[in-house]
């Protein structure tokens, strides 16, 4: 396989870089059945009482300078979870070599590129689900998941594409029994190395990629340090986690 492309890309709507990491907290749904209705009149809270448990009534503020400017795709909701099914992919010391090569001469051309944490390729998109659902859709990905070998990656898949496209096509299934959005037609599966706000699509295609692609070609060995083998697929749901093994 020769070394992977280098591709620049800007987000559609989904929170996949991560994730931009979406802060739903699980919270306890509606009225049960049967129960009495609520009285019209209530005697007031004190002020010391109703500080007492912060954020617990509220979903938590989306202050986008916590989280360097990102903004949330879909609002906040008590009880809803923002879920994203993944590969990991785990940065040894020469690909975290090789990204320091790369970030300071990408961010000539686009100064707020910032780079990324953590490595994964995505197999969903970002979707929302309730609380009660995490169970049952984290074992249908399971079911369907069970029978699949490993296979290899590089920051775009070079190799081992129609096996991500079934990986993809099985999680489009569970998707569709949820009544979720399934992926992007006609994917191209990547591993996200830095991202900035903002469009910057412009600013980084032609010769700064060009530029890139030459230092991922002239890396040592950067054919065999880019590829990795991928033994588990993962569902992020909130702040919880499952892993599912790949045969």
């Amino acid at each position: 396989m020769s070394a992977a492309p280098l591709v620049g890309y800007s987000s559609s709507g989904s929170e996949d870089e991560a994730e931009a990491e979406a802060r739903a907290r699980p919270g306890a749904g509606g009225r049960h059945r049967g129960q009495s209705p609520l009285p019209s009149q209530r005697l007031p809270v004190p002020d010391s009482v109703l500080h007492m448990f912060p954020g617990t009534e509220e979903g938590p503020e989306d202050d986008s300078a916590k989280h360097g400017g990102r903004v949330r795709t879909f609002p906040h909701e008590r009880g809803n979870w923002a879920t994203h099914v993944y590969v990991p992919y785990e940065a040894k010391e020469d690909f975290l070599e090789l990204l320091d090569a790369l970030l300071p001469h990408a961010q000539t051309y686009v100064p707020r590129l910032v780079r990324m944490e953590a490595f994964h390729l995505s197999l969903s998109q970002s979707v929302v689900l309730r609380h009660h659902w995490i169970l049952p859709f984290v074992q249908a990905l399971k079911d369907r998941l069970a029978s699949f070998p490993r296979t290899f990656i590089g920051l775009e898949v070079t190799s081992g594409h129609a096996q991500f496209l079934d990986l993809v096509s099985e999680v489009d299934r569970v998707m569709e029994e949820f009544d979720l959005t399934t992926f992007y037609q006609d994917p191209s599966f990547h591993i996200s190395l830095a991202w900035c706000v903002g469009n910057a699509r412009l600013q980084l295609d032609g010769q700064c990629l060009r530029e890139l692609q030459a230092i991922v070609d002239e890396f040592e060995d950067s054919e065999i340090l880019l590829r990795v083998l991928a033994g588990q697929v993962r569902c992020k749901s909130g702040n919880k986690f499952f892993s599912m093994p790949l045969k």
